[in-house]
């Protein structure tokens, strides 16, 4: 798998023009963002706008058309696929080492937008109105990108990132929002999936499902289905998981016949101090404590 270090030869493999900084790159692709490899992973953040000339992406279980434009994050490191797909003219690559924010508040800001983590077909899809607004802040990465940079550029172009990033986390929460409206609330999916899982007795057999297992079933990356479940329920996955075990395991409890240990184990889990520090967490009683209200 190919791996690009420095931008220079990112852009001499696709054959854009040579970089006008070592550490960030302003490409307008034309239509042919598509690399000329079928794998392959940098160095780089990439924040990178496209619209389809033809075709549709698959979102989830969800098909999006794109006359309207789109986005996606991309993080270094991570292994990245272009399929051949007809793009429109007008599209663009925002590519910066992350050495490019050492010293700077983004360096440690970037870390919390969880869409660098999402997966290709969770892109973000613009409204016309939102497109334009991201194009405007392009126009000024450009701008200055190809200005004679001076000890100011850098700041001005990472002002200009760091409002590109805040708007498309308030997208992505009106895209949540769509979402939900379009193909209901992903948290009553989620909600039958876990009780699908104990139903099956894969509970008792396997343990708790981590928040990987309920993301795959759902067809979602783990951090666009924690976030997307938070905009919904104002809980994250793991914790909705910790909620339901918990309300399983107030409901053995409530039965004599069952004691805590066995309760335990009855949901998974075989650290019992750790099911006794849960259980207190959500409910403020230990389970001994939950149980004697009903047994006296």
């Amino acid at each position: 798998m190919k791996h690009f270090k420095t931008l220079a030869e990112l852009h001499r493999d696709n054959n854009f023009a040579p970089p006008e900084n070592p550490l960030i790159s302003v490409v307008k692709c034309g239509g042919l963002c598509a690399m000329g490899h079928d794998e392959f992973t940098t160095d780089f953040f990439m924040i990178a706008f496209k619209k389809l000339e033809s075709g549709i992406f698959s979102y989830g279980k969800t098909k999006y058309d794109h006359q309207n434009g789109s986005m996606s994050f991309i993080r270094p490191r991570q292994v990245i696929a272009f399929q051949q797909l007809k793009f429109e003219l007008d599209d663009f690559l925002i590519i910066f080492h992350e050495n490019f924010l050492n010293g700077t508040p983004l360096y440690q800001n970037i870390k919390k937008y969880n869409f660098f983590n999402y997966e290709v077909n969770e892109a973000l899809h613009l409204s016309p109105l939102e497109e334009k607004s991201i194009w405007d802040l392009h126009d000024k990465i450009k701008a200055e990108y190809l200005n004679n940079q001076d000890e100011y550029s850098r700041d001005i172009i990472i002002g200009h990132i760091d409002s590109v990033l805040k708007y498309s986390q308030r997208y992505y929460k009106r895209q949540f929002i769509n979402r939900k409206e379009s193909t209901g609330k992903t948290s009553t999916k989620f909600n039958e999936l876990l009780e699908n899982y104990s139903q099956s007795g894969l509970l008792n057999e396997n343990g708790a499902p981590s928040v990987k297992y309920m993301a795959d079933k759902l067809n979602l990356s783990t951090n666009y289905l924690t976030d997307l479940l938070k905009q919904e329920t104002g809980k994250t996955a793991l914790e909705l998981i910790h909620i339901y075990l918990i309300s399983e395991a107030k409901n053995l409890l409530m039965n004599s016949d069952h004691n805590v240990t066995e309760t335990a184990y009855a949901l998974g889990f075989e650290n019992l101090p750790y099911f006794s520090r849960l259980f207190k967490k959500e409910s403020g009683l230990t389970p001994k404590q939950f149980q004697n209200q009903f047994i006296n």
